[in-house]
């Protein structure tokens, strides 16, 4: 199948005319291209800006192509000859060619209306495709092709696509969302706008600003041109509004909104959906750049007088001001409080920097006060140039120690899960915070943290949490105190050491409010990952719930991204396929929009695609995945990503790959030490696949190691499981699968079971557990796993004639319909003993040991000679 810009184009190779169409840079011209590299000949006829108001130029550009001379075509030609002349043009193409008529929008009249009157009269087997620049429907191709042409308008890439493309050109997959919402899914705009990324001299950060090159402002000036001047004022009031919505329009720009909306819909720049909320179909053609300065703030001053919300009219109110204004410094701060008392840190921490620039200078004390708020409210929502310019507001102005620290880590904070890149912040940090316990804490909590995910190395992270609680502890800092013992709980619990729970119970005890410690962070999301690792899951469940509203509420998309992933495993582990997928594909848009590094979260759509969806994504989610998590150098999901694909692999029958990638991740935890298998419980799946190449010593020891190493339930399954394989132990098989508690781990032994009975000749009963296997994952939702189970038994199905002599079939298909012995005898006048005989052998080689099953069979699949 040839692939095009993320496109199959095989389905156009029978079209005889096709207007592919859409605006610049979406891809038609690159999709033209693929479809005439597998034409036996293409001529390519490109019209330029130049020659739209030439006559006939398009056409004396294509007479130049074909093999033999024809009169030219001019205004002096008689109107019959330059229609004959066009189509003698026509027909020298040749039956066999396609037909490329690129940017048809600058193809002049005249010849448009030659070239569609001469194909009308073309070979039967010459192919045109026409491709036009434009928003709306396309004209002029449209016209040449005429009204029976298929026509296609090019979608915009979705956010994998962009990934991909990013990717072929060294961009970090990190970056693939925030790209994509600017591009608008336009593939000419991201490839410009990652190659700005590239030219950066640092690698971007969360919620960094994406340069934007000239020759994309270009392209927005050109946008904004196809709308008039009143309908470009209303859109930038929409571009400047916090959530620009109908109503918030009308108030600033009175009733002619409406049409000016109108306009730029017809356009497409905007789309307005059911609840009147006004989006930009590219996030860069909000883009304000360029605007007078003077008419930005008068634009802010219209919001701060109409926006619906009163924090956001404060934020208007003090992006109008353009001079440092006590007042509007105390209000503004006044609604950073409003936002982060309702866990909106993000907006908390830009109110706040607005507060600090509009603070005058002679109140210095007040100015580095609020710029430390921002600095920690930027670095909780990982709002790195926020961070940044409040952190640098801080250390240009205070000499006080604790300010200095705090605004460090606000730094080391934003680094997320590249914190290999902090090494510079953290030896800052320790410096001004010597001899302050509660600070030094505070600096050892954020180096645990870089020690596991970075470092891979949980016993270094454990000791460092656990120093950082005992000085929080000194220095009466709860806060710190709870995340440090959450962060040593689950250093513990990874260790497989016994102490953990005993250790989260302290910092769940500590009184400490839940919204200064976030999501991720807390010993309440720990205590949900324990219980979904122990297989409670209706706790773990109900939990989540609880923390999905606060998560969403703060702002932070790292907590949002967290809970959604986390929902999602414990769905597809409970055999709620279909909801898995729903939670795993909203992390995965979460943490596009906020450019969050996406390995996480195509982890975690690798395990609900595996559940539910089709391995073929879950694989392409998990390999991306494991490449992002080494672009980020984390091996904590480097480990699972990898289990995820190795689980793939296993399951559709790529056991040599599946023992290569499976081993990498035991490796990956034998150098992180990871001492507990009911986190990551690859250990199963890896002895199977081991098995299956024939492997069966290093199957054995495995088997052997972990059994020693745990007495967890779900662990001991997958072991038995494998061990079931190993030593075709149908008994161990079939205890295991009764004892599985998770759905989808009870179908997978199964499987293994019908395997081990296949393999020993026991075709009737591996079809007894195959349909055993169909109908629980069928009811789960699990469409891969019932694909899987459901081919395993048509394989199997019994086929009577299939290998059997024709006497042999008759009394098999006698029998099939219920006849007794004597029955058949008499109806193929032969004995009884000959029956008897015959059917003997037709059992061993349908696989069946019954006239029951013998019927049942006959069921499931016509007779075959």
């Amino acid at each position: 199948m040839l692939i095009s810009r993320g496109v199959a184009v095989d389905g156009f190779d029978g079209v005889r005319r096709l207007v592919l169409h859409g605006p610049a840079g979406i891809g038609k011209s690159t999709v033209a291209r693929a479809l005439a590299e597998r034409a036996p000949r293409a001529v390519w006829l490109a019209p330029d800006a130049a020659d739209a108001d030439l006559p006939f130029a398009g056409l004396a550009e294509l007479r130049g192509m074909v093999p033999r001379e024809v009169g030219p075509v001019t205004a002096a030609v008689d109107r019959l000859v330059a229609r004959g002349r066009a189509a003698e043009v026509v027909r020298a193409l040749g039956p066999r060619t396609l037909l490329v008529l690129d940017n048809a929008q600058w193809l002049d009249v005249q010849s448009a209306e030659l070239l569609a009157f001469a194909l009308r009269q073309a070979p039967a087997g010459l192919r045109v495709v026409a491709v036009e620049r434009t928003h709306r429907v396309p004209v002029r191709a449209a016209a040449v092709c005429g009204e029976g042409a298929a026509r296609w308008g090019l979608p915009p890439l979705a956010a994998d696509g962009i990934a991909e493309l990013l990717a072929q050109r060294g961009l970090r997959y990190r970056w693939a969302g925030r790209v994509h919402a600017l591009s608008g899914g336009n593939p000419a705009l991201a490839l410009e706008l990652g190659a700005a990324i590239a030219a950066l001299d640092h690698d971007l950060r969360p919620f960094e600003a994406v340069p934007v090159p000239e020759r994309v402002r270009a392209v927005v000036r050109e946008r904004w041109a196809e709308v008039g001047p009143e309908a470009v004022r209303t859109l930038r009031v929409a571009a400047l509004a916090d959530r620009p919505t109908v109503a918030v329009l009308h108030r600033a720009c009175g009733a002619e909104a409406d049409g000016h909306l109108a306009e730029a819909v017809a356009a497409d720049l905007v789309s307005v959906d059911d609840t009147d909320h006004v989006r930009f179909t590219a996030g860069v053609l909000a883009s304000t750049a360029g605007v007078p300065h003077a008419e930005l703030l008068a634009l802010h001053g219209i919001l701060a007088e109409v926006a619906d919300d009163p924090v956001e009219r404060a934020r208007h109110a003090a992006l109008a001001a353009d001079e440092p204004d006590a007042g509007v410094a105390r209000r503004t701060q006044e609604a950073a409080a409003v936002a982060r008392a309702h866990g909106n840190r993000a907006l908390a921490a830009e109110l706040g920097l607005l507060a600090a620039r509009r603070t005058p200078a002679a109140d210095e004390a007040e100015l580095v006060a609020r710029s430390v708020r921002a600095a920690v409210d930027a670095g909780f929502a990982g709002h790195v140039e926020r961070a940044r310019e409040a952190a640098n507001l801080v250390l240009a102005r205070s000499t006080d120690a604790a300010d200095r620290v705090h605004a460090r880590l606000s730094l080391v904070d934003v680094s997320g899960q590249s914190l290999a890149a902090a090494d510079e912040e953290f030896a800052h940090a320790y410096a001004e915070a010597e001899g302050n316990p509660a600070l030094v804490a505070a600096v050892r909590l954020r180096e645990s943290w870089k020690a596991n995910l970075c470092d891979g190395d949980p016993v270094a992270a454990r000791a460092v949490a656990a120093d950082s609680a005992e000085l929080a502890a000194r220095g009466g800092d709860l806060a710190v105190r709870a995340m440090a013992l959450t962060m040593q709980a689950r250093m513990e619990r990874v260790l497989g050491m016994p102490s953990a729970d005993a250790v989260l119970a302290r910092a769940l005890a500590l009184p400490v409010d839940g919204s200064a410690l976030g999501v991720h962070n807390s010993p309440a999301y720990l205590a949900v990952r324990h219980a979904l690792f122990d297989h409670r899951l209706v706790d773990a469940r109900a939990q989540l719930l609880a923390l999905l509203p606060a998560a969403e509420r703060s702002g932070s998309a790292e907590d949002v991204t967290d809970v959604l992933r986390s929902l999602a495993e414990v769905e597809a582990r409970a055999g709620q396929c279909g909801v898995a997928l729903h939670h795993a594909r909203r992390a995965v848009r979460t943490t596009a929009e906020a450019g969050l590094s996406p390995g996480p979260a195509w982890c975690t759509a690798a395990l609900a695609e595996a559940a539910g969806g089709t391995f073929e994504r879950a694989l392409d989610y998990a390999r991306r995945g494991a490449r992002a998590s080494e672009e980020e150098h984390d091996r904590v999901f480097l480990s699972r990503t990898l289990h995820a694909a190795g689980a793939v692999l296993l399951a559709t029958d790529r056991a040599a790959e599946a023992v290569g990638v499976l081993t990498r991740v035991r490796v990956l935890e034998d150098e992180q030490v990871v001492g507990d298998p009911s986190i990551l419980r690859w250990h199963g799946d890896l002895a199977e696949a081991l098995t299956a190449v024939g492997e069966e010593e290093a199957a054995r020891e495995l088997v052997a190691r972990t059994r020693a190493a745990t007495d967890h339930a779900g662990v001991l399954v997958g072991l038995d499981r494998a061990e079931g394989v190993l030593t075709s132990d149908v008994d161990l098989l079939a205890a295991a699968a009764a004892r599985a508690v998770l759905p989808l781990e009870r179908g997978r032994t199964l499987l293994s079971l019908a395997g081990v009975h296949r393999r020993g000749r026991r075709r009737g009963a591996a079809r007894a557990v195959l349909r055993e296997a169909v109908e629980l994952f069928a009811g789960l939702e699990a469409h891969p796993w019932t694909a899987l189970a459901q081919d395993a038994a048509d394989r199997l199905a019994p086929r009577p004639g299939a290998g059997l002599t024709e006497a042999e079939a008759r009394v098999a298909e006698l029998v099939g319909r219920g006849a007794s012995n004597q029955q058949v005898a008499s109806a193929l006048a032969v004995s009884v003993k000959t029956v008897e005989a015959t059917l003997t052998r037709v059992y061993r080689k349908a696989g069946v040991r019954s006239r029951s099953q013998l019927a049942a069979n006959r069921g499931q699949q016509p007779p075959q000679l």
